[in-house]
């Protein structure tokens, strides 16, 4: 079964220090490896003149990925990735920009300054935390659709989607421990005349 996970409404920057070396963080939410990769090169175009732009994102439960950018193998992106994972956060993607100072860091002290500078600017952040869900689709008839439709609407359940053809089709999120009592409520509220789908897995703020 899916877990739940932390992730971010809106983009977080924090910048610290280590040796003189200024590390600009920058974290945002991201859906997808297309959305992680388009805020990377937008951080990267910001900061063009930057000696490094190391990133990191984790998308879902499988895809994680880390790029050193020319630092060390292994002294940046791992740790950012590590950061992230280790507090729980997925659908996130991380930069670290570093303007270099004059005094090297070491290996050591580059996978110190890269995690912290995540793990700081985490601290920092409002999370929203995922629960698993479950997509629901509640097909009806016409002249039950209104009423269903404004008790789905009142309920704590979220409609992402109306479809009207021969029946009207709502796909709702409704979590995994509340599928049954949500047939059993949607059966009640029809007197059984609505046909319930559950389908694919997803997560919802919860």
């Amino acid at each position: 079964m899916p877990a739940p996970y932390l992730t971010l409404k809106t983009p977080i920057e924090h910048e610290t220090e280590a040796r003189r070396s200024r590390f600009v963080c920058a974290i945002a939410p991201a859906a997808s490896a297309e959305e992680a990769i388009a805020f990377i090169a937008g951080r990267r175009r910001l900061h063009a003149s930057a000696t490094h732009n190391c990133t990191a994102y984790v998308i879902g439960e499988r895809l994680q990925k880390g790029d050193d950018d020319g630092e060390p193998g292994g002294t940046a992106g791992t740790p950012m990735v590590q950061a992230l994972v280790g507090r729980g956060f997925s659908d996130v993607v991380a930069v670290v920009t570093r303007y270099f100072g004059g005094v090297l860091l070491g290996a050591g002290g580059l996978v110190r300054a890269y995690g912290s500078a995540v793990t700081e600017t985490l601290d920092r952040v409002e999370p929203v935390r995922m629960v698993p869900a479950r997509s629901v689709r509640v097909s009806v008839a016409h002249d039950q659709a209104g009423r269903v439709e404004n008790d789905l609407r009142a309920s704590r359940f979220a409609v992402s989607e109306v479809v009207y053809g021969a029946a009207v089709e709502f796909a709702v999120a409704v979590g995994v421990d509340e599928v049954a009592g949500f047939q059993e409520w949607v059966a009640a509220l029809t007197a059984g005349r609505a046909r319930v789908v559950v389908e694919g897995e997803m997560h919802v703020p919860g």
